[in-house]
């Protein structure tokens, strides 16, 4: 199944409420299955972006709607990135010339 590497930043209202971020992270994995997607992890960062997720979805698009459904809440904004397994490159560069 793809996967999708999320590099997510507290937005004004989500740093206002900090406090809460395991919670929404608990609601942010009902709704990614509700969407038909997993959260494979959550890591909380320092530096330039304050969370890193990785998701699986079986398409772009399902991933599509649930990153933006998850952002619409306002507490984050996303940066996401289709991610590769080394078995995806293997099959991957077979086909470079």
């Amino acid at each position: 199944m793809p996967i999708y590497v999320s590099l997510l930043q507290f937005t004004e209202k989500g740093i206002l409420h900090v406090k809460d971020t395991v919670k929404r992270a608990e609601a942010y994995r009902k709704r990614a299955k509700k969407h038909g997607a997993t959260v494979k992890e959550i890591i909380w960062t320092q530096g330039a972006h304050d969370i890193v997720t990785i998701v699986e979805a079986p398409d772009d698009e399902t991933a599509s709607a649930f990153i933006l459904s998850a952002d619409e809440l306002g507490n984050v904004r996303s940066q996401t990135m289709r991610g590769f397994t080394a078995a995806e490159m293997e099959k991957l560069l077979a086909k470079v010339d």
